[in-house]
Order: structure tokens, then C-alpha cells, then sequence
């Protein structure tokens, strides 16, 4: 957005609301991330009942958090992160799932720059043989790569759905699985599309059993680094047009038919002779016909799989140059851009009356209790829920008052509205928007600062699945850098919810905030009760309240502001 797109702020004179019944209701249709420690005490099980499964496919952190939410016991801490401390985890241990619930065991960086716009990942294909070993490769690959969020899917995922002679044939091992008609092209190929524009994705889980795909999908999103594995994986055009590097892994046909023995008979239930039978009618011709031939398409083979540490040295070194060159810093840029310019048309200030500057006194005042703070807290956040439901569309509607004489008035044009906090401090939000919007629908996102690199990284989420459709009242306490805040729009903008229904809520932002997410974000309206010029070297706002949080939920450190 340029500067010459701009006017002046519109202010908003709130009068006294009338309290409404609120409506705590749970959310029973919802998609549901969490990003945990790994290294946290599981001995008394998982919260929540939850129940370890392999990880296939799933989004894996290349390294793990050190100081994840579910960590911390006794008194409340604040939100923060350290990552990139510890070797990283098996995949197949570092995700959690449970129903609708996926827990991952690092928080998901930036994925987007300061305009907003998604970074494109670097997108690894690797191709082999069955058994040849392409998983283990993966596994190395994200273990030397230290970035901070990988994506793998494995082609094994888009099998097509088998009809009742194709099941029958699968069952007496005739059936070909290695053949490119075995495998749904076309979702592969939305998949991995959507997955390449950090979209959320939901991947079949295929069961090598019962020849079936399970009822439930797995929620995925995109990464800095997306890796795609399979044994087809350079057959289609429309698939190597998105590979930014090709690994063809080529392992000796015996050592390749030693495993498929051993993972067929232990881990799928198959019989000697039926594992023998497919490979020489099905397995060895795909190979010879299919997937051999596509070896030309490499950029890279690696002899040996796993074993090659010298190819895998390689390939993580030509990644890094890679993400260098793509760049993921965003909060630094984002604090040393827009000064200077006038405030965006998209921002709406309550206006500064004696009320609310003296409300703000209370607020801003480092010896003010703690009940103090939160009483007029409550009052400030009230009045910006008010002020954001305000700029919702209304209809003329018509009704008839008690006198029996007809009043002109207006409604919401719709319903179907949902509060999302942003966690911790926006939680404080959620009562305001509740007791004025009946029956509302309550989301969170979880964004906390990775303390090394100084970056927000996104460590849960929980909304409705149908959130697409609803208005969206997004609630922070603070916004300085505006950093947080842009993470959680993408997140609602990859969920499909429209620009122009996303607002933006907030007690208090800084000057330079306000900008960044206008500039990215140009159709998302602000809401605050104040503007501050400035932030520090820590990022917080100048003036300022302090941590909102900490003097909210009693956790500030002692002389910290």
C-alpha cells in the first residue's frame, strides 16, 4: 500500500453498552494443532489422553523447543521458546495425534515476509525403488538440515481407492501397486500445490492392511523446507514442475527385495510366497518400466541411501544456500520499516475522550494493583469489542416496539461471527466479545518469541473447521512490531477466511505496527483504544502498559520494565 493511500483516522465515540448473557460454548468441529516439547515428562501419560502413532506423513521441526507451554508447572511463566538446541528428534516420535488433535514438538516459524506474502519453500523430491531406502534419506536430510520446520509426505498416501475386484486382486497379491495408475495423481498434485503455498492441507492416511484408506485425514501445513517421497514421485510433469531439487535413490535390486521381504512379512502380515509373487510380476517390471527410466530427471543419485553421508552433506549445504537466498527474518524488518508515514485508512481509534485517557492512566500506571489493571482492563477491552462489532456489515430491518408502533433499526448482516485470540495476553479478550455476541464461537492461536532467533513461532491453534465462512474478530491485548499479529492473519488466511472478514482488535499498538499489517494486509481493519509512537530494543511498545500479560495473570518479573 502506498502512502498516497491514505486518510484520516476514524474515530469512534463508544456509549454505554447494555450486558448480555454470555455463552461459553465448546467448539465440537474444529481443527486442532499443538506444538509441544519432546523432552517434557510423559511418565504420568499424555495430556488429554492422547496416544503416540507413526508419522507419516507428517510436518516435523528440524529441531526441537527447549520451553514449550506444557513444560511448565507451578507458577505461571511467560511465553517464550528457545529452539535449535537439541539434535533432532526421530519423526516418528516427534508428532503426537489423538482425534482431531496434532501435537508437534517445535514451534512453526515465519512462513511469509513483511508484505505478508508467503516465502516459496524449498521443495525436495526424492524417488527410488521399493525398499530402496528414500524415507531413511528424508530423515538424514532433516536431521543435518537444522532449519526450523520441515514438512515430508510420502506418495504412499495418495493410493487410489480400490473398487471390489481391485480389493479382492490386492488381497491375493495381484493387484499392482507400483504401476502409475495405482496412485491418485490428481490430489497428489493439489496436495502438494497447496502445501507449496503454506496452505493447510488434509492428506489421506492409507492403511497397507486392509488395502484401504482410513476415514480420517491428517491436517498438514506448508514449511521452509517441504520434502516428497515416493517411489513414482518424477512420473508426473505436473509434480517436477514443483521440485526445486530431484534425489533419485538407487539401491543394489537384492538389498531392495531383502527389505521388502522383512517390512512385508512383519510389519503388513504377508506370507513369503505372496510378497515373492508381487515382486516378480508387479514390483521388479514397475521398477524396470516406471521408475528406473525417470532416474534422468535427477539432479542428484545417491548410491547407498542413508548410508551416503557424503550426498547428504551435499544436499543440506545446497538448502542452505537456498533458504539464505529466500530469507525468513521478519520481526527485525518489520521494526525498522514504515516510519514516518501517515496512519492507513484501515485503522479505527476509539477517540481519545476524558474516559478513556483516564481509563489508560489506570492501565499504564507501574504501581497500579493488580485487580486495578484487570477491572479497567476489562472496561477498555469492552469498549473496543463494541467499537470492532460496530464496523461489521448491518441491514435495515423493521420491528415492532411493545406500543405497538413500528421501529426502523438494523441488524448484523450475519450470524456468524467467531472471536480468535491470540495467546496469552488476547485470551484476556475473550469474556468482552462473549458477553456481547451471544452464542459466539471462541478459536486461539498460540504464538510465543523463539528467544535466539527473536522470531514468533506458531505452536498451536485451535478453530472451527468451517471458520472460512464467519467474520472473524482476531483479539491481541498489545501489538508492537505487529509480527504476532501477521502470523495469526496468515494462519486465518490459510484457512481460507476472507481479507475484508478478518478484525483486528487491540487495547493498545504501536505506531509502526499499525503499519505493517496494513501495508500487508491492507483489507483487515484495526481496532485499538491507542496509539504509541515507538517501541524499544525488546519490542516492547513505548510508552506502553508493560507485558500485558505478565500484569494480567500476575507473572511479571520483578524490575524487568
Amino acid at each position: 500500500m502506498s502512502v498516497t493511500q491514505t486518510k484520516q483516522i476514524k474515530f469512534y465515540n463508544p456509549s454505554s453498552s447494555a450486558s448480555s448473557d454470555s455463552d461459553d460454548r465448546s467448539l465440537s468441529d474444529v481443527t486442532e494443532q499443538l506444538y509441544v516439547d519432546p523432552y517434557a515428562d510423559l511418565s504420568n501419560g499424555l495430556p488429554g489422553d492422547l496416544n503416540c502413532c507413526p508419522a507419516s506423513p507428517t510436518t516435523v521441526p528440524a529441531k526441537a523447543s527447549l520451553d514449550s507451554p506444557l513444560k511448565r508447572s507451578g507458577r505461571r511463566q511467560r511465553t517464550t521458546s528457545i529452539g535449535n538446541q537439541t539434535t533432532t528428534a526421530n519423526p516418528s516420535e516427534c508428532i503426537i495425534r489423538a482425534n482431531n488433535r496434532t501435537i508437534y514438538t517445535a514451534g512453526r516459524p515465519p512462513w511469509y515476509n513483511c508484505a505478508g506474502q508467503q516465502v516459496e519453500p524449498f521443495v525436495i523430491g526424492i524417488c527410488g525403488g521399493s525398499a530402496s531406502g528414500k524415507t531413511t534419506v528424508a530423515e538424514k536430510i532433516i536431521e543435518s538440515l537444522d532449519v526450523p520446520w520441515v514438512t515430508l509426505l510420502s506418495m504412499d498416501c495418495f493410493y487410489k481407492i480400490l473398487n471390489e475386484k481391485q480389493h479382492e486382486q490386492a488381497l491375493i497379491n495381484e493387484y499392482n501397486f507400483d504401476h502409475p495408475d495405482a496412485f491418485d495423481i490428481e490430489l497428489l498434485l493439489d496436495v502438494l500445490t497447496k502445501l507449496k503455498e503454506g496452505r493447510k492441507v488434509e492428506v489421506p492416511v492409507y492403511n497397507f492392511v486392509t488395502h484401504g484408506r482410513e476415514s480420517q485425514t491428517k491436517t498438514m501445513y506448508g514449511a521452509n523446507v517441504i520434502i516428497f517421497e515416493g517411489i513414482l514421485t518424477f512420473h508426473s510433469p505436473e509434480v517436477l514442475k514443483l521440485l526445486d531439487m530431484k534425489i533419485f535413490v538407487d539401491t543394489d535390486p537384492d538389498i531392495r527385495l531383502a527389505r521388502r521381504l522383512r517390512r512385508d512379512i512383519s510389519q503388513r502380515g504377508r506370507d513369503l510366497k505372496g510378497v515373492l509373487k508381487q515382486y516378480l510380476n508387479m514390483v521388479k517390471p514397475s521398477y524396470c518400466n516406471y521408475i528406473a527410466p525417470t532416474m534422468a530427471h535427477a539432479d542428484i543419485i545417491v548410491p547407498r541411501g542413508g548410508d551416503n553421508k557424503v550426498a547428504i552433506h551435499l544436499i543440506v549445504q545446497h538448502v542452505h544456500t537456498q533458504l539464505q537466498l529466500r530469507g525468513f527474518k521478519l520481526r527485525e524488518t518489520l521494526a525498522n520499516s514504515y516510519k514516518d508515514q501517515p496512519m492507513p485508512h484501515s485503522l479505527h481509534l476509539l477517540h481519545p475522550t476524558p474516559q478513556i485517557k483516564g481509563l489508560h492512566t489506570f492501565i499504564r500506571c507501574r504501581n497500579t494493583s493488580r485487580d486495578e489493571f484487570i477491572f479497567y482492563s476489562k472496561r477498555l477491552i469492552r469498549l473496543v469489542i463494541e467499537y470492532a462489532l460496530s464496523l461489521f456489515p448491518f441491514k435495515k430491518t423493521t420491528v415492532e416496539t411493545p406500543q405497538g408502533v413500528l421501529y426502523e433499526g438494523k441488524r448484523m448482516e450475519s450470524r456468524k461471527i467467531c472471536g480468535v485470540s491470540i495467546l496469552r495476553a488476547g485470551e484476556t479478550m475473550e469474556q468482552a466479545v462473549c458477553d456481547v455476541c451471544k452464542d459466539i464461537r471462541i478459536g486461539k492461536i498460540l504464538i510465543q518469541t523463539n528467544l535466539k532467533t527473536g522470531e514468533p513461532e506458531l505452536y498451536y491453534l485451535r478453530l472451527p473447521k468451517d471458520i472460512k465462512d464467519y467474520k472473524v474478530i482476531l483479539m491481541d491485548a498489545t501489538v508492537a512490531t505487529g509480527a504476532a499479529a501477521m502470523m495469526a492473519i496468515r494462519v486465518l488466511l490459510d484457512h481460507d477466511v476472507p481479507e475484508d472478514n478478518i478484525i483486528l482488535a487491540s487495547l493498545l499498538m504501536a505506531e509502526i505496527g499499525v503499519h505493517s499489517i496494513a501495508y500487508a494486509f491492507p483489507k483487515v481493519k484495526i481496532v485499538t483504544s491507542a496509539l504509541d509512537p515507538e517501541i524499544n530494543s525488546k519490542f516492547y511498545v513505548i510508552p506502553g502498559i508493560g507485558n500485558f500479560g505478565d500484569r494480567y495473570f500476575g507473572t511479571e518479573p520483578s524490575d524487568e520494565y
